[in-house]
């Protein structure tokens, strides 16, 4: 049986209206992007273009995660000065190791023996939201009119079935859905173009995809979710501009993922492991492997002593370009990680997803009337500038990847090495994923249990100590943002067949199975909520829908 568990509203709300020449979904390195190219195109060719963006976020940053190495590359091309705009520091890379792990033992993989994709030399240490702090003083300087803290909640359509805006999110219901004293209608936001950055598995952007049928071409997309804590350590163990990457324990051979350490700023440590979300063992839970990936001599000797200041958690795009759907629409286009622009070989996307950005605001004008061109025209020079870009050479280099890696750590990452090495990511076949990861999970009684060991309180930690850490904060008098399609899934379905694997695989302890009245039953601690979307992509049945809650809610990190 099918439960309807959508907010009904009894009035339907009078909503005002903004209306603008662009509209951008999300506050990230590729809305932040497209805004300033768009007022820098503006300027030079002295026409008016009011360019409106909006970000769920209560700051800009405030809900930014990533490891951070950054290629500087388009970013230097939108704004050369940019480094001196953004407050915190930037390290640049002075040294790289790569770790193949055992449980005690680590190897240090040869420089030479590896792919130039994983090397960082040129590169930059620091805080991806910072830095987009910065891009969104920027925009605001050029005109560009910011609105943190809204949530689009819904697609706009005209009439011949173009995108023509978005609704923000409805304010003041309570857990029922009903209108409060503090009820407060979401607005109407109109645009001849909507470019839609909610960075990875977007709300609005994979509704699109499926609407306009976007990914009918493409290969399956696949994910990773990526945990990160910031560490504060003695100085004496601190090596400035020093990045470690590792493959290999605790995760097994046939599951995709590794860790990272990546030292900074005042003797900082940005440490952290991406785990692919198309693992199979329904027991494995990507949080423990990360307090145990902290236990590997390689790392614990980084953070003896040190101060752990800061958590979080999301999830990123890995497909590449095979997985790539169609970036245009009537009406607008997919941007960065919410089209999957993210290059999981150079395990890094802040660069693609700015120039992706960039590409788009170019291709909206008409090079010789200086106007918004019109639906079809954008998809052309959208597709031809892409295309002609080093941001297309760069994903088709390393297209590959993903599929090798589907084969296991051993003989993937050989594949790849060869490919790289050997034919310089010009092989003559491109390969494409064909399942997508919540079909990857075996069913509990063919998989080995997981033992993991408890928290020390020193170096390893619990779910509850470490989302603390993340300042998160939903309003608990509203309607549930994690949707079940069917409520009867997670104990039928999920828990008979799997083990409850979203009681592991969420990083925040969102999802806990309890007993009530001897029977067992889904809570669902949505306050917890890092808005990572795991659950969205992995869970088995498909049964749980991520949605936004209120805007400015969910995490505030701080130097993430």
């Amino acid at each position: 049986m099918t439960i309807d568990n959508s907010v009904n509203i009894n009035v339907t709300p009078e909503r005002e209206s903004m209306e603008f020449d662009v509209l951008i979904v999300g506050g990230g390195p590729a809305g932040l992007s497209a805004a300033i190219r768009l007022k820098q195109l503006a300027i030079e060719r002295e026409i008016a273009l009011s360019v409106c963006l909006i970000d769920k976020g209560a700051e800009i940053g405030a809900h930014i995660l990533s490891g951070a190495v950054i290629d500087p590359r388009a970013l230097n091309e939108l704004l050369p000065d940019w480094q001196q705009k953004v407050t915190a520091d930037l390290t640049p890379v002075s040294s790289d190791r790569f770790l193949w792990l055992k449980e005690h033992k680590a190897s240090n993989l040869p420089l030479s023996l590896l792919p130039t994709c994983l090397k960082n030399s040129g590169n930059l240490i620091g805080s991806l939201g910072q830095i987009c702090a910065a891009l969104a003083a920027e925009a605001e300087g050029l005109g560009v009119d910011i609105f943190a803290g809204f949530v689009a909640t819904q697609i706009l359509f005209g009439e011949s079935g173009q995108v023509i805006g978005i609704t923000t999110g409805d304010m003041g219901l309570d857990k029922a859905g009903n209108l409060t004293a503090a009820y407060q209608p979401g607005m109407n936001l109109i645009a001849k173009m909507t470019f839609f950055a909610e960075g990875c598995r977007g709300q609005l952007g994979k509704q699109l995809i499926d609407h306009f049928d976007l990914a009918e071409n493409s290969g399956k997309q696949t994910y990773g979710l990526g945990l990160k804590e910031i560490w504060q350590i003695p100085k004496e163990q601190h090596q400035p501009g020093l990045v470690v990457h590792s493959v290999g324990w605790p995760l097994d051979n046939q599951t995709y993922g590794g860790g990272f350490a990546y030292h900074y700023g005042d003797n900082l440590v940005a440490i952290g492991l991406v785990v692919g979300l198309n693992y199979e063992n329904p027991y494995l839970s990507p949080f423990e492997e990360f307090q145990r990936l902290k236990t590997h001599p390689s790392f614990s000797a980084f953070l003896e002593g040190g101060e752990r200041l800061s958590y979080g958690a999301r999830t990123m795009v890995a497909g590449g370009l095979s997985a790539l759907p169609e970036l245009t629409f009537p009406g607008g286009a997919l941007i960065g990680d919410d089209a999957g622009f993210l290059n999981a070989a150079r395990i890094k996307g802040s660069h693609c997803a700015v120039k992706s950005g960039s590409l788009a605001a170019e291709a909206l004008f008409d090079p010789l009337s200086h106007e918004l061109v019109n639906d079809e025209l954008f998809k052309i020079q959208f597709k031809n500038k892409f295309e002609q870009s080093w941001l297309y050479d760069e994903l088709y280099q390393t297209r590959n990847f993903k599929p090798y890696m589907k084969k296991g750590l051993v003989i993937g990452s050989m594949l790849f090495g060869a490919e790289q090495l050997l034919l310089k990511g010009r092989a003559p076949w491109t390969l494409k994923l064909k399942h997508e990861d919540h079909e990857s999970l075996k069913e509990a009684k063919n998989c080995q249990p997981i033992v993991y060991p408890k928290p020390d309180g020193t170096l390893t930690f619990d779910r509850s100590s470490s989302v603390f850490l993340s300042n998160t904060h939903h309003e608990e008098q509203q309607p549930c943002h994690l949707k079940l399609k069917d409520l009867t899934v997670p104990i039928k379905v999920n828990l008979t067949k799997y083990g409850a694997p979203e009681t592991r695989y969420c990083p925040a302890g969102v999802y806990e199975i309890i007993s009530e009245k001897e029977q067992d039953k889904l809570q669902i601690n949505a306050q917890n909520c890092l808005h990572c979307k795991a659950c969205d992509i992995k869970d088995p049945s498909r049964n749980i829908t991520w949605t936004a809650p209120q805007g400015g809610e969910g995490p505030i990190y701080q130097g993430m």
